[in-house]
């Protein structure tokens, strides 16, 4: 190959290079899904006579999480719903409220920012949402909050 041709080669792939990289800095990050499956059966401790089921979906940029919760088919109006710190089959304490008694209503959304210890439980399955009524104050539903 000719050295003129070589330089116009290797310019081109400089400048393609450069192209490439501007782009992906640029783009802006889509996120991490996050999502749960909420049942009955992975309440924990077992509540009596619930039968609902619901979904917690969501979306993690760097520390912030932007999320919605669903559910149908409670034994009675939903009192609250969180984000607990634990393992599938252990009770935990609360970490994030999600929602209570006036607000609690299936499709509530909103945004949180996780401190990194609760990023760090995300990513190792210790983190899970529950939602609570009266007649199930402990929770009714429950699922494992996992990357999707």
């Amino acid at each position: 190959m000719k050295p003129i041709k070589l330089v116009a080669v290797f310019a081109a792939l400089a400048i393609a290079c450069v192209a490439l990289a501007g782009a992906a800095g640029a783009a802006p990050t889509a996120g991490t899904k996050v999502s749960a499956k909420l049942t009955v059966k992975a309440e924990v401790p077992a509540p009596k006579g619930g039968k609902g089921t619901g979904a917690f979906t969501g979306t993690l940029t760097g520390s912030k999480l932007v999320w919605k919760l669903t559910w149908t088919k409670m034994s009675g109006p939903a009192n609250a719903a969180h984000i607990h710190l634990g393992k599938a089959g252990k009770a935990g304490n609360v970490v994030v409220p999600l929602c209570a008694a006036a607000t609690c209503k299936s499709g509530v959304h909103g945004t949180v920012t996780l401190k990194p210890a609760l990023l760090k439980a995300l990513k190792s399955g210790g983190l899970y949402v529950n939602v609570h009524t009266v007649k199930n104050a402990a929770g009714e539903i429950r699922g494992q909050l996992a990357e999707a």
